[in-house]
């Protein structure tokens, strides 16, 4: 088959077009061919160096986010058949005995993911465990359902597993052009919170608010926490799900009002940050939570949302599996909104 993989840590010259054998499954597992991929901006962050999971090895191929067709099952599969149109569950805990990744899923050590430390979806075939993959509507094209995956399972697990998200409570999410703050804003917006959104752009703000967001903010012209003070007459918000990090951590911890709660998952701005006023935390009550892997059956219900809630298609860009270097450049100028696919 054809494959998209590196050997090497660089820009996005390492990466090669290549032949590779074909995957093979065990008796618990299927292969996909691959109708669409989305990027995610841990692609990067691996092919780059500065963090790489535990687990991971060279040669890999990335790609997290894979949607269709199964072309071969194993043995002992039962609940998949040949010619189903799928999408993967790529976080790899909870997987049974007979599957070649059986005993990789260790949630808080070397959690195995498809496309992270597994070869995944930058490729015309993948293997899966027959018990993470999830059928499509017949309506649902791949590469609406590839946007699915990884951002909108760290998104729900994130605002309610973690965050515990009510209705009518206030939630301030930044970088909203991204994939999985694009999924926060309308999980939010659908669970009846009020949402704020803050963006590096004016259009990327002007299409923050076509998603359901109330409030709307350039983040780098605009003085964050001041501007949710204004608009909540002072109170804070309740929650903010940064995935940002160092930019904004200040930021969002003065825009949390009393007993508010910043949800942490992701550091796409850098890995360190200053607490700027421990009096303001304490005296507050505020709550700084990190938001570990989701687990396995929280995938399915959010799925069924997903399939069910009338979600537009936000795809930035599609790209060949060949054009993966242009597609991993574009992400990294942080030009899109949405997500960016591969369609092998």
């Amino acid at each position: 088959m054809k494959a998209v993989h590196y050997y090497r840590t660089g820009d996005s010259s390492v990466l090669e077009y290549v032949t590779v054998a074909d995957p093979t499954p065990s008796s618990a597992d299927v292969v996909i061919k691959v109708a669409a991929c989305a990027l995610n901006r841990l692609d990067i962050v691996q092919r780059a160096g500065y963090y790489q999971m535990p687990g991971f090895r060279y040669p890999h191929i990335p790609g997290m986010d894979v949607a269709g067709t199964v072309v071969q099952v194993g043995n002992d599969v039962t609940t998949v058949k040949v010619g189903d149109r799928v999408v993967i569950d790529p976080s790899l805990s909870g997987v049974p005995a007979g599957s070649r990744f059986a005993g990789k899923g260790e949630l808080f050590g070397e959690l195995a993911v498809i496309g992270a430390t597994e070869d995944g979806g930058y490729a015309e075939l993948c293997v899966a465990p027959a018990s993470h993959v999830y059928s499509l509507p017949d309506e649902m094209d791949f590469a609406h359902a590839a946007q699915f995956p990884t951002c909108w399972l760290t998104a729900a697990h994130a605002l309610f597993e973690v965050g515990r998200l009510r209705a009518g409570e206030t939630v301030l999410i930044h970088a909203a052009g991204s994939g999985v703050s694009v999924a926060g804003i309308q999980l939010a917006k659908k669970a009846g919170a009020v949402v704020f959104a803050s963006a590096g752009t004016d259009e990327k703000c002007e299409r923050a608010r076509t998603l359901g967001a109330d409030h709307v903010l350039n983040n780098r012209s605009g003085d964050v926490a001041g501007w949710v003070r204004e608009e909540t007459s002072g109170t804070g918000v309740n929650i903010v799900f940064d995935h940002v990090g160092t930019a904004l951590f200040g930021a969002s911890l003065f825009a949390l009002g009393i007993k508010g709660r910043l949800i942490s998952c992701g550091n796409s701005s850098g890995d360190s940050a200053t607490i700027p006023s421990l009096g303001y935390l304490f005296h507050s009550g505020i709550s700084i939570i990190g938001s570990d892997p989701y687990r396995p059956d929280e995938f399915g219900p959010v799925w069924k949302l997903f399939c069910e809630g009338n979600f537009p298609t936000l795809i930035d860009s599609e790209f060949a599996l060949d054009d993966a270097a242009a597609a991993q450049d574009k992400m990294e100028r942080n030009d899109v909104f949405g997500k960016i696919v591969l369609r092998p």
